[in-house]
């Protein structure tokens, strides 16, 4: 199976971010793919840089938002994997990937989870944790087990939607550095950001999709300077060899075939979840073992 990560910049306005992301989604249709992952928070800029109660509007087009992009998933007959701003109620918003199926219908959707707050990504300010669990999407091409970002660092998350039956794990994601930072800081954090997801893949047996943003987005606020969304997108296969890779500056489709096949060839020489010894793991659920 062919598919697509869109790995763009964002800037202010809506509109043209959303006519880049639909031209991008045509291209790569055209080309083949049955699958496209769009990046977290793909309709805007990272707002949540700041904490500004002004950026609340941006999630009351929520339901305006479902019909549109369901409407680019049947035109261009693709399974797509959307990261949008949903106002749930007054006051009570989610960071939640919608997947719509190719013919526009909502095939399921994933609220975050995992919420950072740290400077420079204050989404407890914006966003409540999810109540819909880790649970696998079944789509026309596959059961999608669908985290955004913050997810990305937990081994329970990918294992527990690889147990439910994931068939692939996707993180729509906005990461990036400060500009202050050191040079060898960068890559100990971009390092530590592939290596973790690749060890997903490898210890549950199952390809891994990782799509972020790419380029500097200013501090709104002028309290910092900004993040530079270090792109770097990329998809591996069940042992968490790269099989596609986009680099850290540019706008790019990146494209990747799955191959269903390899998942039961890995797991069959490496049979992780057979040895598991559920019966010692009662801990799991502590905050912390004192």
């Amino acid at each position: 199976m062919k598919i697509a990560l869109i790995q763009q910049q964002s800037n202010l306005l809506k509109e043209e971010n959303i006519n880049k992301t639909v031209e991008l989604i045509k291209k790569a249709s055209k080309n083949g793919a049955l699958l496209i992952i769009l990046q977290e928070l793909h309709q805007t800029e990272y707002f949540c840089q700041s904490a500004d109660t002004k950026f609340f509007d941006y999630a009351d087009s929520w339901k305006k938002d479902l019909i549109f992009w369901s409407k680019i998933a049947r035109d261009n007959c693709v399974v797509l994997v959307t990261s949008l701003f949903e106002q749930r109620a007054l006051g009570l918003y989610h960071n939640t990937a919608v997947v719509f199926e190719n013919d526009g219908s909502i095939a399921g959707k994933y609220r975050k989870m995992h919420i950072p707050d740290d400077p420079g990504f204050y989404e407890k300010f914006y966003f409540t944790e999810g109540d819909l669990g880790f649970e696998p999407i079944q789509t026309s091409v596959g059961k999608l087990g669908v985290l955004i970002c913050w997810d990305q660092w937990y081994p329970e998350s990918a294992r527990l939607m690889s147990l439910k039956g994931a068939e692939i794990l996707i993180y729509p994601t906005a990461i990036g550095w400060f500009d202050e930072d050191s040079k060898e800081e960068k890559n100990r954090q971009l390092n530590a950001w592939i290596t973790i997801q690749r060890a997903h893949a490898i210890a549950n047996g199952v390809p891994v999709v990782s799509c972020n943003r790419v380029g500097f987005e200013p501090d709104s606020s002028g309290v910092m300077d900004g993040i530079r969304f270090w792109g770097n997108s990329f998809v591996c296969d069940p042992q968490g060899e790269l099989i596609a890779y986009a680099n850290h500056q540019e706008e790019s489709i990146l494209y990747a075939n799955i191959d269903s096949k390899r998942t039961k060839e890995v797991r069959d020489i490496w049979p992780f979840l057979r040895d598991r010894r559920i019966d010692t793991y009662g801990d799991l659920t502590k905050r912390y073992c004192d």
